[in-house]
């Protein structure tokens, strides 16, 4: 699946736990209130947000880098949004 430019997004793991269930749960409680899409995308892989197992299944430590991706430009709000929760460390 491909992304434009404009709906993707870099991130870095950056709390101590990693990307773990609590976390994972916020990133699909964000993701379930997009229109369409929402991805997490670690090099090849790629998650659907919306599913905690799915999200999880990414296995991301500390300093892991993540692309955050949405499919409608309406839901660039909700991307922004992933952006900052996992840039504070998911608020840990």
């Amino acid at each position: 699946m491909a992304f434009s430019s404009g709906l993707t997004r870099e991130v870095t793991v950056v709390n101590d736990l990693g990307l773990h269930a609590r976390s994972a749960a916020k990133i699909a409680r964000i993701a379930q209130t997009a229109r369409s899409g929402v991805w997490v995308l670690r090099g090849a892989e790629k998650a659907d947000a919306t599913s905690v197992m799915d999200v999880l299944t990414l296995a991301c430590e500390k300093g892991t880098a993540l692309t955050v991706a949405v499919e409608n430009p309406q839901d660039a709000p909700i991307l922004d949004e992933l952006v900052r929760l996992v840039e504070s460390g998911f608020g840990e």
